[in-house]
C-alpha cells in the first residue's frame, strides 16, 4: 500500500492483500533481500541508535516522495532541488533536519545496480553534507 492510498474500511482477499504485500516489496527493494541487507546495514553505519524499522519506514516515505516528485519534475537534479526546498510540505512525515539524510540514501538507492553496492557510510556523509549545503544555499536566495 503505498502513501496516501490507506482505506480503513477496505475488504480484501487474502489473496489481494499477499499479493499487494508482494508489490510493495519489488517496488521496495526491486533486487531483494540482498539490497534490502546492504540498505540497512548502511543505516545501521549512519545512525547505530536509531531502530531500524523506524529508519526504514522514514526511508521508503522519502523514497516515495521523491518518485512523485521526479515524476513531476524535468530531471533527478530538479527533483532533488524541490524535495530538498519544499521540505516544509514533507514536515508532517520527514523533518526538515532529516531531510538530507534520507534523500542521500534514496538517490544512493537509486543508482544501485543488481550488484547491490553502495556508497560506504562516509561517502553516504559526504553527500548529506552536500544536500544539506544545497539547501542552504537555495534558501539564501530567496530570503
Amino acid at each position: 500500500m503505498a502513501l496516501g492510498e490507506f482505506r480503513l474500511f477496505q475488504m480484501k482477499s487474502k489473496e489481494q492483500r499477499e499479493k499487494e504485500k508482494n508489490e510493495y516489496a519489488v517496488w521496495a527493494f526491486p533486487y531483494g533481500d540482498l539490497q534490502r541487507e546492504n540498505l540497512t546495514d548502511l543505516m545501521q553505519g549512519l545512525d547505530p541508535k536509531k531502530p531500524i524499522q523506524i529508519f526504514l519506514v522514514s526511508y521508503l516515505t522519502c523514497k516515495e516522495l521523491y518518485e512523485r516528485t521526479l515524476e513531476k519534475s524535468e530531471s533527478r537534479e530538479d527533483a532533488t532541488d524541490k524535495m530538498l526546498n519544499e521540505v516544509k510540505s514533507y514536515s508532517q512525515l520527514i523533518s526538515a533536519k532529516e531531510m538530507s539524510l534520507y534523500l542521500a540514501l534514496v538517490l544512493a538507492d537509486a543508482d544501485v545496480n543488481e550488484d547491490c553496492t553502495y556508497p560506504s557510510v562516509n561517502e553516504i556523509r559526504e553527500r548529506i553534507q552536500e544536500l544539506e549545503d544545497m539547501r542552504k544555499a537555495s534558501k539564501r536566495k530567496w530570503f
